[in-house]
């Protein structure tokens, strides 16, 4: 939460009318959420799942905007180069606003500050997703041993480069000791189908993204990134207790400012986001998904992305990998 404290507060109080009413009212037009995904993914999930909702508590409608591509590059350069009026926000996640840092030696911004963050939304765990068509495997262990066999034969999907499908698979790879080549995509719907196709038969995904392919029986899910078992999985290993201990990646997503975003307007839009944690249907709804609805204040937030750009520099730089 955006804490104002009690001087401030308290001048507020004893503020001239006059000055008061200069303050203007916001928001009086519709607000602008830039998504560095393709529809169809957990971020424009997210998106369409909260806007109607922030529709109602602020009055003015919320319009995503799709601009995905370059691993979430393209829509996040979009977010830094809008006004910083209050109608303009952007839904970054753990590959464009995380992983990037760590691929990308050109950016025009630096993902440690050019944003104001507002609060963390959905978090939940990757997938470690198979077709068991062409690989007849049920645990990761079966899964090592299977790609084993067949050294540098077998591709992967992802995202796209930087995505966090990709850099789980890194992670992975890294881990295990294997080979196994990379086909990037330019979202999630696409890594699906490609897995689908048997193209790219395995690949890590964010859950939420997943979930209704795994329903159906279209794809095999083997095991969670986060340390411990998804609660309404509880049949499903994680990876570190799978032979990999201490792998972990989680996936996440949460609406920033362009820097500059006055902090009434923040704070304005962080209590309508935090009122949602009350939101039983949409808990449901995100729950569904693989996901956990979290508003977590803005400090819990920058504190995410830190550490998460910190992990990923070492992989990147572990592994060799940078983006073109």
């Amino acid at each position: 939460m955006i804490r104002r404290r009690g001087l401030l507060a308290s001048a507020t109080i004893f503020a001239a009318p006059a000055a008061l009413a200069q303050q203007p009212a916001w928001p009086t037009r519709p607000i602008r959420l830039i998504l560095p995904d393709a529809p169809g993914s957990g971020n424009d999930t997210t998106a369409r799942l909260i806007a109607p909702l922030l529709e109602a508590s602020l009055g003015q409608p919320l319009v995503p905007d799709n601009r995905g591509g370059a691993g979430g590059r393209i829509g996040v350069e979009a977010a830094f180069r809008a006004a910083p009026d209050g109608y303009n926000f952007l839904l970054g996640n753990a590959g464009s606003n995380g992983i990037n840092a760590a691929i990308y030696r050109d950016l025009p911004y630096d993902l440690t500050n050019a944003f104001d963050p507002i609060a963390l939304l959905v978090v939940g765990p990757n997938a470690l997703v198979v077709n068991t068509a062409v690989l007849p495997v049920n645990d990761v262990a079966a899964l090592i041993a299977a790609i084993k066999a067949r050294p540098g034969q077998l591709n992967y999907a992802s995202g796209g480069v930087g995505s966090s499908a990709h850099m789980s698979m890194e992670l992975f790879k890294n881990e295990a000791g294997l080979d196994i080549q990379h086909v990037p995509y330019r979202g999630t719907p696409q890594l699906a189908q490609a897995v689908i196709s048997g193209e790219a038969p395995v690949a890590f995904a964010n859950l939420v993204n997943v979930m209704p392919y795994i329903a159906r029986g279209e794809m095999k899910l083997l095991a969670v990134t986060t340390p411990q078992r998804h609660p309404d999985l509880p049949e499903v290993p994680t990876v570190a207790e799978s032979g990999l201990p201490g792998f972990e990646t989680i996936a996440w997503n949460g609406i920033l400012a362009p820097k500059g975003t006055p902090e009434p307007i923040r704070q304005k839009l962080w209590d309508a986001l935090a009122a949602l944690r009350g939101n039983a249907t949409l808990q449901d709804r995100v729950r569904l998904l693989g996901g956990t609805y979290v508003a977590s204040t803005p400090a819990e937030f920058q504190a995410r992305i830190d550490a998460d750009i910190a992990k990923w520099k070492h992989l990147a730089e572990a592994a060799n990998i940078q983006a073109q």
